[in-house]
């Protein structure tokens, strides 16, 4: 996953701000860091930035020159030249023909020979102030697709297997980055794309302009949890829309806890009574969620999955027909789905010791047959956030 730390909105919007380049990208890197560990997105093997790639660039760059792909203009830019490559619109299904000038290209201040080549390299301006670098190509610096393109290769290699982005990237910029890769390698630059559709808020889209537009620090100020955050988020087939609603968000915080009471029921499995069928109803579903995954990553199928083995494991506590042997490995398979989902690690919560006062003296109040005293401090505890269950071996006290 790379990090473009420098682009036109990067340049422009640092100078809004009076800071450094640096100063202001590695200040957005460092939220997006944090975010992506709120979230608990497995982290990268490499987050290689443009600004340590320039050389990188540059070797493309030469190479498309030199096969006739790419041309120099007056004002010292490097264009790349979409006429030249064949395969051109392969990936969006547009054909150049149909493409016209100011339709889906916005023609720039740039000297080029036709309105939809790109910049590979940008000549300095005056307007970029202290951002350039000196190469053998003059002064200047890397357009946004070379970026992405030199980085991608610099560590798959010349092809590799899978390319992600949002579908508002397919044209121009995921267009432009097989042109340049495949004419400059000769080779496929990517086997597989996945392409994620729009987040939508309450089914329109996301800006500041509707004061519909949040960011992970602001929902979580309202109270949710990011387990919660998360979850919602990955509950859609990434090539759906997803509408993002509090009522979901609600939802989603109902179904962590829900899967957080089944986890605490396996965790305290005390019957000794070991049931045969439980392991074959365990091979049956982790199968399925796997193959409901490698389906396109269909994690509705594969939720319907883990939904389905806790339906049928509490029919099972139920009726006391699971032992502790069978409960450690429900929980175990729960963990093995969470591989994916990141959702089921708890940490073990400490109940405050007024609730654990209250909740003593409601059990003494129970003893008592003093049942209006029972229900009184039980309805102050749940006004706490907590609630108890009875259950046979006495009250447990639980965050609500």
């Amino acid at each position: 996953m790379n990090i473009t730390d420098v682009d036109d909105k990067t340049i422009r919007d640092s100078k809004k701000e009076g800071v450094s380049l640096k100063e202001f990208t590695e200040r957005y890197t460092k939220y997006f860091f944090e975010d992506m560990d709120l979230l608990n997105i497995e982290r990268a093997e490499y987050y290689p930035k443009a600004t340590e790639c320039i050389d990188d660039m540059i070797s493309v760059i030469k190479k498309l020159i030199k096969k006739g792909y790419a041309y120099k203009s007056e004002d010292g830019s490097i264009y790349y030249d979409v006429t030249k490559f064949k395969d051109y619109g392969k990936l969006s299904k547009i054909q150049l023909k149909d493409l016209k000038l100011g339709a889906r290209v916005k023609h720039d201040e740039y000297e080029k020979e036709h309105a939809n080549d790109f910049a590979l390299w940008k000549g300095y301006e005056k307007s970029d102030g202290d951002v350039f670098w000196e190469t053998e190509l003059g002064k200047g610096r890397p357009g946004w697709h070379i970026e992405c393109s030199a980085m991608s290769m610099k560590y798959l290699g010349e092809t590799f297997d899978i390319h992600t982005g949002g579908i508002d990237l397919i044209f121009p910029h995921h267009e432009n980055e097989i042109a340049q890769s495949e004419a400059a390698n000769g080779k496929k630059f990517v086997n597989y794309w996945l392409h994620c559709e729009h987040l939508l808020v309450n089914n329109e889209k996301m800006s500041k302009s509707k004061g519909n537009f949040f960011i992970l620090k602001d929902i979580i100020e309202k109270g949710y949890s990011p387990k919660a955050i998360r979850y919602l988020l990955l509950s859609t087939h990434y090539r759906q829309k997803l509408n993002f609603t509090f009522e979901a968000l609600e939802a989603a915080e109902n179904t962590i806890g829900r899967f957080r009471e089944f986890l605490d029921k396996l965790r305290t499995m005390q019957n000794k009574r070991n049931n045969t069928r439980v392991a074959e109803m365990i091979i049956s579903r982790k199968t399925q969620f796997e193959n409901a995954m490698d389906d396109d990553l269909n994690i509705s199928e594969a939720m319907a999955q883990v939904f389905e083995f806790m339906r049928e494991t509490n029919k099972l506590i139920g009726e006391n027909n699971l032992s502790r042997h069978n409960a450690l490995e429900c929980y175990n398979l729960m963990m093995e789905f969470d591989k994916v989902l990141g959702v089921l690690e708890f940490e073990e919560e400490k109940i405050p010791k007024k609730i654990i006062e209250l909740s003593e003296l409601r059990e003494k109040a129970r003893n008592q047959k003093d049942w209006k005293k029972a229900d009184e401090l039980r309805d102050k505890i749940n006004q706490l956030g907590y609630r108890v269950d009875d259950t046979d071996k006495g009250a447990v006290v639980k965050k609500i």
